[in-house]
């Protein structure tokens, strides 16, 4: 779980993921089909090599966490991985070993995904599995409670390390009480209070696949498939009711700063505020204007300013993290302690530059030529392909997605970079966490302030 602490922190490349993760239309024909539960069914029929991978997502992510319960959802697909009813979880281990095969169910933020990588010779038994294990888990108490005790031991470790306290605090302070309020792991106070009932509870209320998405790539055939997976996902009847959208989020103005103080060489900082949903329209206009920002890595203001001319951080980036709901957009950065201040004035500055002047005709064409030329390059693997089918129909994108998506790119003009930069960005409205040796970054909240709030501080 050392990978939780970067949860937020990698967040920089999330945007690109998606315009990465798509493929030139000739290269990829995707069929769409509905199986008689509801779940949709989307195939890509991929017959150079003789192995299939499949994909559900189940609105079963760590949004639907109760109250108070972080990390059940996490939880959860920890304990479907406990093999069945039949099959302990090293003998249902065993014969997924033994073919070869890849099964795993893991929980983020919005759903909950169950897969399985297998050699076409083995695609019935390996999808017979995958479905036991969904429609008939063993979900013994003596395996809840030991995945439990893991999932709390591996929160305490990431605790240790002062990004993942960061992140912690960001999201809690950004999104409050709404569903992203806490890290899809849950705390060690959270996770600890979780119970047998409460998994069975959530399994039972979320695995339906009347609200599902199947996404299959590989050496298949759309109809066969279809038919099989009609036969072996008998057991998982209805569907979710949809979760009502959190209130939007507002940073009241001014910097508000938490500052968490850790006996460390390096700060580590967090700042934004609220982003958008992933099916905010603005959504391409904002990949531009923020890969020019931040999220562009040597290429981007940040980086230039903060890094090159000034030698205050190896590494900074900035992203608007969009989910099903509105997400945030976050800055993160490591500087020396004594770097704190000086570096988050600089990245304020930047901020309010790209929101009062337009972007340069360069940095256009280095943001489009990045985003439109890496669009294909990412569906080497079978996997790659079905996440990107997944999201296509998640958030309604539409099949022919990969041809519109350089042709949104390419229609983002000097003017809507600067118009969503006004829009979005928020440098005098902004949520800060500062985890750092705080003796000696001194941050100075009153001297971040914007100029007429400063000057009143006095």
């Amino acid at each position: 779980m050392n990978q939780l602490k970067t949860r937020l922190t990698i967040a920089f490349a999330a945007a690109l993921i998606m315009a990465a993760a798509a493929p030139r239309a000739c290269a990829l024909q995707i069929k769409r089909m509905k199986l008689s539960d509801g779940a949709i069914l989307l195939v890509s029929e991929q017959h150079q090599l003789p192995m299939l991978t499949m994909a559900i997502a189940f609105d079963a992510g760590s949004r639907r966490d109760p109250n108070g319960e972080g990390g059940l959802a996490t939880l959860t697909a920890a304990a479907l991985m406990q093999g069945t009813k039949d099959l302990s979880a090293s003998d249902f281990n065993r014969e997924v070993d033994f073919m070869g095969s890849s099964i795993n169910v893991s929980a983020s933020r919005d759903f909950t995904i169950a897969s399985v990588t297998t050699l076409k010779k083995y695609q019935s038994q390996s999808i017979h599995l995958l479905a036991q294990l969904l429609q008939d888990p063993g979900l013994r108490e003596a395996d809840i409670k030991r995945k439990q005790a893991e999932q709390i031991a591996d929160i305490k470790a990431s605790e240790e390390e002062p990004g993942y306290a960061a992140d912690v605090a960001f999201v809690h302070t950004i999104f409050g009480d709404r569903p992203y309020g806490h890290m899809p792991e849950g705390s060690t106070a959270s996770v600890a209070k979780l119970s047998a009932a409460d998994v069975s509870d959530f399994y039972k209320s979320y695995y339906k696949l009347g609200s599902a998405v199947i996404a299959v790539a590989g050496d298949v055939d759309a109809n066969q498939i279809k038919a099989e997976l009609e036969n072996e996902l008998t057991g998982l009847k209805g569907g979710v009711t949809a979760q009502p959208a959190p209130a939007p989020i507002e940073v009241p103005p001014g910097i508000h700063a938490q500052l968490i103080d850790r006996n460390v060489a390096q700060a580590n900082l967090m700042l934004g505020s609220g982003g958008i949903a992933r099916s905010n329209p603005d959504y391409y206009k904002l990949q531009v204007m923020n890969y020019i920002l931040g999220g562009g890595g040597f290429a981007s203001r940040l980086m230039k300013v903060v890094r090159s001319q000034h030698g205050l951080a190896y590494s900074i980036g900035s992203a608007f993290a969009a989910h099903e709901y509105q997400g945030a957009f976050l800055i993160v950065l490591q500087t020396k302690n004594s770097s704190a201040n000086e570096a988050l004035k600089l990245i304020l500055a930047q901020m309010r530059e790209i929101q009062e002047s337009p972007v340069s005709d360069a940095e256009m064409a280095s943001a489009k030529k990045y985003l439109v030329g890496s669009f294909p390059l990412k569906l080497d693997r079978q996997s790659s392909i079905v996440g990107f089918m997944l999201d296509t129909e998640i958030f309604h994108l539409g099949l022919d997605y990969a041809d519109r998506y350089p042709k949104l790119i390419d229609a983002v003009t000097r003017d809507d970079v600067l118009k969503v930069a006004k829009q979005y960005l928020h440098p005098d409205a902004i949520d800060l966490v500062a985890v750092a040796n705080q003796a000696e970054a001194k941050i100075d909240v009153a001297k971040l302030q914007p100029p007429a709030q400063s000057a009143s501080a006095k």
